[in-house]
């Protein structure tokens, strides 16, 4: 299955940074099975393909996308997607969310980005569109070391590096210019404020404060985080 067959069989056109990325090798992360993370990531960690070290995110092949847009379309399936909804997956979750363009708001080439909740009826809006939701994404990545599976800093600030060198030539020079300036910080622990009024200490090279702020200025979007319902009730 190829990103044209994709195309055809689906009757929309990705954007074209995405199919760039395809011709660049970016997509390219061989079939996910029992092996892959001893047999193929060691060959791609240091060269990342797209958003490869980004928290609890797997880029889809061709072959995992067309499955999963037959999956989300199928009168059967429990999610039951409105009509007037037409999403196409990209990437998902450990725990099977999907990362979709959401065609069915296409504006030329411009695709908003949502997250689609498999388990409540609930999308969030991400970016309006692709260049945008890696920028945020590798800010985010920025803002929030993993800790949790002891990624230490030096492998932190590694990952970062080399998903800079592979990225950044899709982004703007802003973005870029930007990213490459708070990379060049120190590793900082804050405060994350949490529902309720708790909090928690996080690690990164900037706040959670600043990068909504980082947002709002270079990627501003009227939708982003909002939150819609996509399925029948």
């Amino acid at each position: 299955m190829t990103l044209a067959e994709i195309e055809k069989e689906n009757q929309f056109q990705y954007p074209q940074l995405y199919k760039e990325l395809e011709t660049d090798g970016m997509l390219d992360v061989g079939d996910y099975g029992p092996n892959w993370y001893n047999d193929i990531f060691p060959t791609i960690k240091d060269q990342p393909t797209l958003l490869l070290h980004s928290y609890d995110f797997e880029l889809l092949n061709p072959k995992a996308v067309d499955e999963a847009i037959k999956e989300l379309s199928d009168p059967e399936n429990y999610q039951q997607i409105k009509p007037e909804f037409k999403f196409i997956p990209f990437g998902q979750s450990e725990a099977g969310d999907h990362y979709c363009f959401l065609v069915s708001e296409q504006n030329q080439d411009n695709i908003p980005i949502v997250f689609l909740w498999h388990d409540s009826n609930e999308a969030n809006y991400l970016a309006k569109n692709l260049q945008d939701y890696i920028f945020r994404a590798l800010l985010t990545d920025m803002s929030e070391q993993d800790t949790y599976n002891d990624i230490d800093d030096e492998e932190f600030k590694g990952n970062l590096s080399n998903t800079l060198k592979t990225h950044t030539k899709y982004l703007t020079e802003k973005q870029t210019q930007i990213l490459h300036d708070i990379f060049a910080r120190e590793i900082i622990d804050y405060d994350f404020e949490l529902p309720k009024g708790r909090k928690e200490t996080r690690r990164g090279l900037l706040s959670d404060i600043e990068l909504k702020k980082i947002l709002a200025e270079i990627v501003p979007y009227e939708k982003i985080d909002q939150t819609f319902e996509y399925a029948e009730e």
